[in-house]
Formats: C-alpha cells, sequence, structure tokens
C-alpha cells in the first residue's frame, strides 16, 4: 500500500499577505470609551509625524471621528492582547458597550488620563486632521501625533492572527 502526502497549497492575495502590525483605536461618543481593531494603519509623514487609518464607514469608530469624539489613541497591541482581537474586531461598538466588556475583563488602565488597554506595545495620542471620503467601503482619516509611549516589542501581527484562525 502507498501513502501520498499531499500538500494544497492556498496563495492568498496580495493585500494578505503582509504581516503588518495589528492595532486598536480609542474613541468616544459622550465620554464612552470605543475600541475596534485596525490592521491599514500607516505613517505617511515624518515631521511632523503623521498617520492615516483607514476606517469602515458602517463602525462606531468612524461615527465617532465624524462627530468629533474627544480623545483619539492608536494602541498598537502586543502578542498578549490577541484574546481580545475577536471582541473589538467582530463586535460593533453600536451593538455592545466594549468599555463594560473591557472592563469586566480588568483589561484597561489608564494613559494621559485616557481609558486604554493593558500590555499593548505602544499608544499614539492623535488629533483629527483630514478625511478622504472618495472610497467605497472605507474612508481614510489623517491624524497628527500629539505624543507617544512605547511600551514593549512582540507586536501582534496579521500572520499570527491567521494562525490563530481569528481571522481568514
Amino acid at each position: 500500500m502507498i501513502y501520498i502526502n499531499l500538500k494544497i497549497i492556498i496563495m492568498r492575495r496580495p493585500w494578505n499577505i503582509s504581516n503588518s502590525p495589528i492595532y486598536s483605536l480609542v474613541t468616544f461618543d459622550d465620554n464612552i470609551l470605543n475600541m475596534n481593531i485596525c490592521s491599514y494603519v500607516s505613517v505617511v509623514n515624518m515631521s511632523p509625524k503623521i498617520y492615516a487609518i483607514s476606517l469602515d464607514y458602517n463602525t462606531k469608530t468612524y461615527k465617532n471621528i465624524i462627530n468629533k469624539t474627544s480623545h483619539i489613541v492608536l494602541q498598537l497591541l502586543s502578542t498578549e492582547n490577541i484574546s481580545i482581537v475577536r471582541k473589538l474586531g467582530k463586535t460593533s461598538g453600536n451593538n455592545i458597550n466594549k468599555y463594560q466588556y473591557l472592563k469586566k475583563k480588568n483589561q484597561l488602565t489608564r494613559w494621559k488620563n485616557i481609558d486604554v488597554l493593558k500590555n499593548t506595545a505602544a499608544f499614539v495620542l492623535l488629533s483629527y486632521k483630514d478625511i478622504i471620503f472618495d472610497l467605497p467601503d472605507h474612508a481614510i482619516f489623517i491624524f497628527d501625533v500629539l505624543g507617544y509611549k512605547s511600551n514593549r516589542e512582540d507586536v501582534l501581527t496579521f500572520n499570527q492572527l491567521i494562525d490563530k484562525k481569528i481571522i481568514l
């Protein structure tokens, strides 16, 4: 009897091949915290530092920024944050109170008097600068950097989310 071990390789689409860092964006609606998951994030200018972040039009985060949220913090997630990615990325702040969920799970700490996630790789305090509306399902927001704090270097990546079957 002959056994043949076949491995089928399915190539991913080009935009899913990269191993980019995973972020969460903190925004507020009437002082109620919301967090989402972002993977379309990039520094687009060095001096001054400016970020571009792409957000789905249907998200609570998009609505909070359009409605002039009081604070915006970009959180670079660490590998230790992987357990909350599903809740932050696959449930909408339109449907659940993410602050209550994160508080109950003891996942919050304070930075610059703002509630943020514990154990992140970094925080970046942002200020809304501009928006580009001409995309079919996402808007690109432009933000100035007001401050930052680096905490650790074990950054959570796109491939780690695939390996744990959280995405794709």
